[in-house]
């Protein structure tokens, strides 16, 4: 069974003036069907407005649907019967990890969640300790997380959603305010969730680099799912993304001009190593250039 699946999903903002008079309304998602599946590594794509943030909020039952439905688990979000539950199942990430961590200390900020949803005071300290340890921050455990950088915030924020121990956790453009060492700390750690603990994940991005090694990419345009596939089915299409004013990751780009220019690659590169692999076959197949 779908641990995610939307079925015609409709979302629209309604803007009203000052008596409650409709004034403009907006439809943020557009008749979306969309299917996760139990342990998947989901990566959801699109330009600023393209409805990716609004369908991660309504996993994550902050939204309720306008038309349509959205399960959860076997959990409709529409049921009010449920948005506890729902909340516990699907754990939310936001991009500034700053909006998510309260406490002046990181254990306690980590122990937050499990405390408001009246776990007991000894599983919340195995929890606590557990989840640091699979993010990586454990040593730093009694630090104040205003000394923290903004990779180890999001670590912190990632544990904290961890010791709540949903099923499915949705992180939305965790890294946009991150450096680049920052994006490949905290994407490890949820790479490293999902490959251990078998915890569905579901990454909302706007960085081609980042869903290489998803199982599964949903690209989303007006409210609409526009392309899925797997990584390789997205980007091998080049000049539709372009089309699109889509990017797709730097060496997959670099692989796609070689290929224009006449260098017998194989379509879709996705890594440096594939590329360099791949040269390396070339040169000692004794392949020259412009013969």
């Amino acid at each position: 069974m779908s641990i995610i699946k939307s079925k015609e999903l409709v979302h629209e903002y309604i803007r009203r003036d000052e008596e409650g008079n409709v004034e403009s309304i907006q439809v943020a998602l557009d008749h979306v069907n969309l299917n996760v599946e139990p342990g998947q590594f989901i990566s959801i794509l699109g330009h600023n407005g393209s409805g990716k943030s609004t369908f991660a909020k309504h996993i994550n039952a902050l939204l309720t649907p306008s038309e349509g439905t959205l399960i959860v688990d076997g959990m409709n979000t529409s049921d009010d019967e449920f948005t506890f539950a729902v909340r516990q199942t699907a754990g939310m990430v936001f991009q500034n990890p700053d909006n998510q961590i309260i406490a002046s200390v990181v254990d306690e900020d980590v122990a937050f969640g499990p405390e408001n949803i009246g776990v007991p005071t000894e599983e919340i300290i195995k929890r606590v300790e557990k989840s640091l340890k699979m993010v990586g921050m454990h040593k730093y455990k009694n630090h104040s997380p205003n000394k923290l950088s903004g990779g180890q915030k999001q670590r912190v924020a990632i544990a904290g959603v961890m010791a709540m121990e949903p099923k499915c956790i949705i992180l939305d453009e965790p890294t946009a305010m991150l450096d680049p060492d920052g994006r490949k700390d905290v994407l490890q750690a949820v790479h490293t969730l999902n490959k251990e603990k078998g915890i569905t994940v579901i990454l909302i991005t706007h960085y081609m680099e980042e869903v290489v090694d998803s199982d599964y990419v949903f690209v989303m345009e007006k409210g609409k799912v526009f392309m899925e596939g797997t990584p390789r089915e997205i980007f091998k299409d080049v000049e539709l993304l372009k089309e699109h004013s889509l990017d797709v990751p730097q060496v997959t780009l670099l692989a796609h001009e070689l290929r224009k220019e006449g260098l017998p690659l194989p379509e879709c590169i996705l890594t440096r190593e594939e590329l360099v692999s791949e040269l390396v076959k070339l040169k000692n197949g004794g392949y020259v250039y412009g013969r």
